[in-house]
Formats: structure tokens, sequence, C-alpha cells
């Protein structure tokens, strides 16, 4: 297309669009609303998406939480309201019976399921904090920060260690937090028993399913501070990547009920909270939001664009006379068609490129606002600028396409008839 290159062509088209300047700005927003809510919305659904991932980061989302309750229904000759126990033996069971879960991580408590906390004391100081009794693979499933130190390790559990990984909070209250105090080595009271230091965490805001004010202690110690014997609070279960949590939920509920002669339709006896379930409801939320955001766009454009046609419409039909001396002068048909889909085209571009120009700006300043705020879940909204550039063809194509209507009205114009229009 030689007209391309004309210097004239492009003349054209700025004197025709300088000499209709509101009606022009009026047709551009059309798309360049479409392009920057296409922009926008897509990368602030993006944003909300890598929250959440920062959100859950450290964290097993495919995890299943499950503690034992009171039976709710008489069943084999056992009343209701009978207690049931988790075993340190279940987790063996579980495993050999459910392929699907990867690990089981069994966790003690005072602090938490409606119990007291432990006093813990240091140098004169004493505070009552949440103490869990843990083994190493609790730091799979929600992976601490830390600051000092390190994590219980399976020496800690099978040599029955008193050692503690303890909270930044409880650091602050024990230790000089403000000249930066080393606690490794030095030890906090629990239970008038002396714990070495080997380990403080951090919990980022927001995140996290402890926090500042708790320790964690081997196991094994914990059973044996409050002759627990084989008995566990609750279990914290990761399946496998590709395994249906729902489906492992169920699987563990029956393989308990059956052990501790538990009717299989009482509801009540074992308690859970799945992980992966929520996860992937929250997962599927976004995936919706972005569906959403791109038919939105989408529409919006092709509003935009079917705008466009309507005015080159009417400056087709006010550039009648125009048209008939170009054609009385010897213009051939496709160069009147050329400039008329060259017009439909700058008008989408342009349009388009400021709308994708504004998105981006919009998200640059979410961006700054929400920085630092880890309580709420968006960070490094991105656009696929992929997608991005497949709407930009698919603007000009649909330009092209819709251009066309105006481009052969212009066309079917007779010089002679054109001359004698006022």
């Amino acid at each position: 297309m030689n007209i391309i290159f004309k210097k004239d062509t492009w003349q054209e088209i700025y004197y025709s669009l300088r000499n209709n300047k509101l009606r022009t700005f009026l047709t551009m927003i059309g798309v360049g609303w479409g392009m920057f809510l296409y922009v926008s919305l897509l990368g602030a659904a993006k944003g909300m998406e890598n929250g959440f991932d920062k959100l859950f980061s450290g964290f097993a989302t495919n995890s299943i939480f499950l503690w034992a309750q009171n039976t709710s229904i008489p069943y084999d000759g056992f009343p209701k309201g009978r207690q049931v126990h988790l075993k340190l033996e279940d987790i063996e069971i579980l495993k050999r019976k459910i392929p699907e879960i990867d690990y089981i991580s069994p966790q003690n408590s005072r602090g938490n399921f409606g119990n007291a906390g432990e006093q813990m004391s240091r140098n004169g100081k004493s505070a009552t904090y949440t103490l869990n009794g843990d083994y190493p693979l609790g730091n799979k499933i929600s992976e601490k920060k830390l600051i000092f130190g390190r994590y219980l390790n399976d020496a800690d559990i099978s040599q029955n260690k008193n050692v503690v990984v303890i909270g930044e909070e409880v650091y602050k209250n024990f230790f000089d937090a403000k000249k930066n105090e080393n606690p490794l080595g030095k030890s906090i009271n629990i239970k008038g028993i002396f714990f070495n230091v080997i380990g403080v965490f951090r919990v980022k805001k927001g995140g996290g399913m402890e926090n500042d004010q708790t320790v964690f202690i081997p196991l094994s110690t914990f059973t044996k501070m409050y002759n627990n014997g084989d008995n566990v609070d609750f279990f914290a279960i990761v399946s496998k990547p590709n395994a249906d949590v729902n489906k492992v939920e169920e699987k563990v509920r029956q393989q308990l009920k059956s052990k501790n002669n538990v009717s299989p339709d009482d509801t009540n006896a074992f308690g859970t909270f799945n992980l992966g379930k929520e996860f992937k409801k929250l997962t599927g939320f976004l995936s919706g939001m972005q569906l959403l955001t791109i038919i939105v766009g989408t529409l919006t454009i092709l509003a935009g664009v079917i705008a466009i046609s309507n005015i080159l419409l009417i400056t087709v039909k006010e550039r009648t006379k125009e048209i008939g001396i170009r054609r009385a002068l010897g213009a051939k048909p496709s160069e009147v068609r050329n400039q008329i889909l060259l017009e439909s085209v700058v008008i989408t571009l342009s349009s388009g490129l400021l709308g994708f120009i504004s998105g981006i700006f919009v998200l640059m300043i979410l961006d700054i606002v929400t920085k630092g705020q880890d309580s709420f879940p968006f960070y490094n909204p991105t656009v696929n600028y992929g997608n991005v550039f497949a709407a930009m063809a698919v603007m000009v194509i649909l330009g092209l396409i819709i251009g066309m209507i105006p481009a052969q009205r212009a066309v079917k114009i007779r010089p002679i008839e054109a001359l004698r229009t006022e």
C-alpha cells in the first residue's frame, strides 16, 4: 500500500482529525476506555494473585488440619458424646492406607484449642505464651522466617532435647532486642524446666498460622512434660501435588472413624479445616476475575470500534464533495477506500495506546500505594504484554473490518453526483 508512505495521505488524515477535534476525541474515548479497563483490571487481578501467592508463600496450600472431638451418634455399643483421640500410631496407618498423602506432621499445644497458654520466665520477667510441641515437618507446612538460629530437627525429637524456638515478641520480652542481643544458647524457663533457645522466628503480617507470641519445643519433650502418652492434639496432613484434597480428607475421616469405632455418618467426631479446598476457591475466584476482565475489556473495545465506524460514516457524508473532486481528478476507488481505512486504523491504534499508557500508569500508582502493606494481598501488578499486543492486533483488525463500511460507502460515491452536493 503505497498510500501509507505518501506525505499527502498523512497530512489529509491530520487535517481531517484536527477539523473535527471534539468528534475525534469523543470517538477515541470508547476504544481508549476499553483498553484502559483491559490493562488496569487485568493488572489488578494479577496483583491480587501475586499478593495471595506472597501471603501463602512457605505454606503447604494442599494441606488439611484435623483434630479429634466428641462423637455425636451412638455406635457399636459406645454412647453418644464419647471423646476420641488422635494417636501417633495413626500417622503410619493413614500413610499406609492412603497413598495420596505426602506427609503428616503432628502437633500438641498449650494456648490453642481453648486451653490456657504456659507461663515462661527469664531474669525476673515472666509472661504467658502459646507453647507448641512440634515435629521438624511442621516447618514445611508453615515455614517460619528465622531471624536467629534454626528450627527443630530430628535429633531434637529422638533425644527429647530441652530446646526451644521462640517468636519475635517473646524474644523482645526476654532479651534486649534494641541491642540485637543474640539469644542462641541462652535459656528460658518453661514450667520449671530450662530450655536452650536455638532459634527466633518472625511471622509476616497477615500470614502464617502462628503469631510472634508462640514458642515451639520438640513434640517428644512436650509429651514427657505433660504426660500425654501418644495422644496428639491435631495432625497437619499434606496431600501429594496431583491428589484431590477433598477425597484425601474424606478418606482420612473414614479411616479414623473405622479405627476408633465411630459411626461412618458421624460428622462431629473429627474436625477438619481443608486449606487446599479454600485455596482452590480463592484461585478460582482470581481466575474468574481475569476472565471477566478480558470479556468486559473486549466488549468495551468492540463498542468503541463500532463507534469509530459510525463517526467515519458521518465523516464520509460530510466529505462527499471532497471525495467527488478527488475522484474527478483521477483518484482510484482503492485510494479513496484505503484513505478511510487508514483513518480508522490511526484512530483505533492511537486510542488503544493512550488507554494502555493510562492503565500502566494506574497500576504503577497502585503498586506504590500498596507497597509495604503486607496485610493487604496485593503485590507487583503486572500485565502480560503478549495479551496486550494480541488485544492491539484485534483492535486494528476490527478497525479495518468495521472501517470497510464507511470506506465502501465512499467508493460508491459517483464524482458527478458528489460535485452537485451542497
